[in-house]
């Protein structure tokens, strides 16, 4: 196993330096004049030379990167033109409002997904599974922006039951306040969540469903499942003890993957909802021609997704012996 989990370190290094270079590239190669965009069209073009001098970007490309790389090794992911401040420090501010709304939303859909895909093969061929594929078809086509913008019309505008946006306390902290005896932070902090966590989750909910049924279907019919049927071991047993451990080995996968989705596509639904995430902090950069905050951004969300995909193969390797010895 601790050969099996270096090599996977081993493979994620190169991978996070290919991610380096094109964070780079991806500012490079974008159209316009951040310089321009800095202090406005009607500048002149001295004072435009002036601050291309000031902000480097009038050294060649290759100086750029060198500068850009030694920066990284020391923690500096450079300044944001606009708001005047470090962009680690912009980003370490939002980023747990995105890891905390990825993490409900990915939480939705395995609470959701998981049962009802085992319960679906279980029940094959009976209205529950005919329930579990409908529900599975609706999933995957309705869109997260339309369901955020239901969810908040029905249970925001009409029911007044949830809040329609902002976040909220901090969930880390509202644990915290829960154990001092309040629990009010924690409950409107899990009010502000519900509403973008189930509609960013739905999605992932129904493509779970739709995995684990025909990962269940297809183990229950393997050999080792019929004798243990033959032994007199109770379906249920057979179901949630033998069949489930391999039928999760492609689900391992496709919930890494729905996860490194959810953290780089939570644009919309932060934005409808108003949550002080990386993705509104995406698009006022992009709106703005922020190029080092775009870069920085761009390389944190391929941080992350890296991450994501290495932990995503040590658990499937802790699951799958076949895999430690592949």
């Amino acid at each position: 196993m601790i050969g099996f989990v270096a090599k996977r370190i081993a493979q994620f290094i190169p991978m996070l330096a290919g991610v380096v270079v094109v964070a780079f590239l991806l500012v490079q190669l974008v159209p316009g004049d951040p310089a321009r965009a800095l202090i406005g069209q009607s500048a002149t073009p001295e004072q435009i030379a002036a601050v291309r001098q000031a902000l480097g970007l009038d050294n060649p490309p290759w100086v750029q990167f060198y500068n850009y790389v030694v920066g990284l090794f020391h923690g500096d992911l450079g300044q944001s033109y606009f708001q005047k401040q470090g962009v680690f420090e912009l980003i370490m501010i939002r980023l747990p409002a995105t890891l905390e709304l990825a993490f409900g939303a990915i939480l939705v859909s395995i609470v959701i997904g998981l049962p009802l895909g085992v319960v679906a093969a279980w029940f094959r061929g009976t209205w529950i599974d005919a329930a579990a594929l409908v529900f599975s078809q609706l999933g995957v086509a309705l869109t997260v922006f339309w369901l955020a913008i239901v969810f908040m019309y029905v249970f925001a505008v009409q029911l007044n039951w949830l809040p329609a946006i902002g976040r909220g306390t901090p969930l880390l902290e509202a644990f915290g306040l829960l154990l001092t005896g309040n629990p009010q932070p924690l409950l409107k902090s899990l009010s502000h969540l519900i509403m973008p966590a189930v509609a960013m989750g739905l999605q992932g909910a129904a493509m779970i469903c739709r995995m684990v049924r025909a990962s269940m279907l297809e183990v229950l019919d393997q050999p080792y499942v019929r004798t243990a049927r033959a032994k007199g071991v109770s379906e249920r047993r057979v179901v949630w003890h033998h069949a489930l451990r391999n039928a999760l080995v492609p689900t391992v996968t496709i919930v890494g993957l729905q996860f490194g989705g959810l953290l780089s596509g939570a644009v919309l639904v932060e934005g409808i909802f108003g949550w002080p995430g990386l993705g509104q902090l995406t698009v006022a950069a992009i709106s703005q021609r922020d190029f080092p905050l775009v870069q920085g951004l761009a390389l944190c969300f391929a941080v992350l997704f890296g991450l994501i995909t290495l932990v995503t193969d040590l658990i499937h390797g802790a699951i799958d012996p076949r895999v430690r010895d592949e």
